[in-house]
């Protein structure tokens, strides 16, 4: 069966909720280990009746986020997925407080049981309703996205399909698209601000409620970090501020130099090259065609998989009007199935974003596969994404497959790329830990504090927005949808990237033996936190003050040679 054909059901909420506390008073009651374990399972099976309609129908609706039917069925969930929550921590509780805890835990691992005592932290039924509002408010923002109308050169786009024509070898159309793009999230400023106003007090509210400062300490138990904490985090910016901002400005001055321009504005970084960008050299079904004899060659697993997410129907790789921004992968694990999510564009993007999703696929295919336990399906995000950025970099010796002459080009922009990306993260993680210290701020105190960090982070940035209205005011940051849906999910990126340095370097050096842990570390799965993991790939901690220095060593050599 392949993905349209998937069925799609409302979940009978009440009934799942009924059978639900039924199964918990039977786990309560459990005489032995074995017991408790199958009671769990059923618990299990029993909350993928809600979350696999969940997953679908929230697929569906980025699709298409004009589609009426999918809209309500993503509002149902906005509702109801609280109540479930509600369950979920009643069974944590229960998990914890098992006399068969130690018997449990000698099987399925400890790490489930530090997971459930984070997720115990993040939740009381006192904060339902908020979070039903939260779920409605990061909705709105992203369908406001997804349904921008941008009449450009007496056209309309929308924001993914208007991409290719920011990075025009025509200073002129470059500046007009730009403009025009920045004038549309000037259009929605208002209604867009005051939605992230509502989140952040809304958040805040929560974290007080549960007993928290601010939302800081309740936003890093969301994300599971059992390893590493705020403190930690500060230090590794740090790091980044030290070593990458310098390095990054270097690499914008060397691409002025390549494109011939002396005062580098806002609309000039898009512009790689002189004669310009690479691209990819055929549409979205060759894109394919090519990435199936990639993923042929590269390895029996991989070749496997990728014909799995052909055959199924599962690469949702177009871009349309009306589908969400962005590209991302989800599990459907009622059909083992990944689902990869992008908007091809005809630019390098499209590789990059291909190959990152398939990365996070191959990692969840090869894990569900495995007899993994549901939960330890996926890690946290920080090591997802290691799993994504290092596929990026494995996929190097094809490259020439997709970009022709353009190959050099896409490399040394790939790798720029992936460099200069990091400031920009962290700018975009300490903004954030600064909103949610500071939940009293108006939006142009916000606006005002991005501002700074872009002299510290992002100084190029700064001094090429005079002209633009809405990024002088400091407007930049409202184009992220993580700081809107997933608070904290952003320095994940960084962290990682200095990792999947770490496997490009040892691809060249002993490409069989990189590939050998990247296979164990996505087979592990989500069993152990970030830092065990990374033990097991045989990466080093990036919150070790030497990694940052040392990833860097071979990516500062490839790109001296420009």
């Amino acid at each position: 069966m392949q993905f349209k054909d998937f069925p799609y059901q409302r979940p009978a909420l009440e009934q799942i909720k009924s059978e639900y506390q039924a199964l918990l008073k039977a786990f309560e009651a459990a005489p032995t280990a074995q017991d408790a374990i199958a009671i769990r399972q059923q618990i299990s099976d029993l909350s993928l009746r809600f979350s696999g309609p969940y997953n679908l129908a929230s697929v569906r609706h980025s699709i298409d986020t004009r589609d009426a039917f999918y809209q309500e069925e993503k509002s149902f969930f906005d509702q109801a997925a609280p109540e479930i929550s509600a369950l979920s921590n009643a069974f944590s509780k229960a998990l914890l407080a098992s006399p068969h805890k130690a018997e449990m835990a000698e099987q399925l691992g400890q790490h489930l049981f530090n997971l459930e005592e984070m997720a115990l932290k993040t939740f009381q039924p006192e904060i339902i309703e908020d979070l039903k509002e939260q779920n409605r408010l990061s909705t709105r923002y992203q369908e406001i996205k997804a349904q921008a109308q941008i009449e450009f050169e007496g056209e309309t786009y929308n924001l993914s399909t208007l991409s290719p024509l920011e990075l025009s070898t025509d200073r002129g159309q470059r500046k007009g698209a730009q403009t025009a793009k920045w004038e549309y999230y000037d259009s929605i400023s208002e209604e867009v601000e005051d939605i992230f106003d509502q989140l952040v007090k809304l958040r805040h509210k929560m974290a007080q409620k549960l007993g928290y400062e601010n939302y800081i300490e309740l936003g890093y138990a969301r994300m599971a970090r059992s390893d590493y904490g705020p403190q930690e985090v500060a230090k590794f910016r740090k790091q980044i501020e030290e070593q990458l901002v310098p390095l990054a400005q270097t690499l914008y001055k060397k691409q002025a130099e390549r494109i011939g321009i002396n005062k580098m504005e806002f609309y000039d970084f898009a512009l790689e090259f002189l004669d310009g960008n690479p691209t990819p050299k055929g549409d979205v079904d060759w894109m394919v065609q090519q990435a199936d004899q990639m993923y042929s060659e590269l390895s029996a697993e991989t070749k496997e998989f990728f014909r799995f997410m052909q055959d199924k129907g599962l690469l949702e790789l177009a871009s349309k009007d009306g589908k969400r921004n962005g590209g991302y992968c989800t599990y459907l694990r009622e059909y083992q199935a990944p689902f990869i999510f992008s908007n091809f564009n005809g630019s390098a993007h499209d590789f990059t974003v291909l190959t990152h999703e398939a990365g996070h696929a191959f990692q969840c295919y090869l894990t569900g596969r495995s007899g993994a336990d549901p939960d330890y399906i996926w890690p946290t995000y920080e090591a997802c994404e290691i799993h994504s950025m290092s596929m990026e970099f494995f996929s190097w010796p094809w490259v020439e497959q997709f970009f022709k002459e353009d190959s050099e080009k896409f490399k040394l922009a790939h790798l720029s790329g992936a460099v200069t990306f990091l400031p920009y993260g962290a700018a975009v993680d300490e903004f954030q830990h600064l909103v949610y210290e500071h939940p009293e701020w108006t939006p142009a105190q916000r606006n005002a504090a991005w501002l700074e960090l872009e002299e510290r982070y992002l100084p190029h940035l700064k001094s090429s927005e005079s002209g633009q209205p809405f990024l002088q005011r400091g407007g930049y940051w409202q184009r992220q949808t993580h700081i809107f849906a997933s608070p904290f999910y952003y320095i994940d990126y960084v962290l990682a990237q200095i990792c999947a340095f770490q496997f490009w370097d040892r691809q060249l050096q002993a490409p069989e033996k990189a590939w050998s842990d990247y296979i164990k570390l996505c087979k592990t799965g989500g069993r152990h936190s970030f830092l065990k993991l990374l033990e097991i790939a045989n990466l080093q901690s990036p919150f070790l003050p030497d990694t940052v220095e040392k990833a860097l060593r071979p990516v500062r050599a490839f790109l001296a040679q420009e």
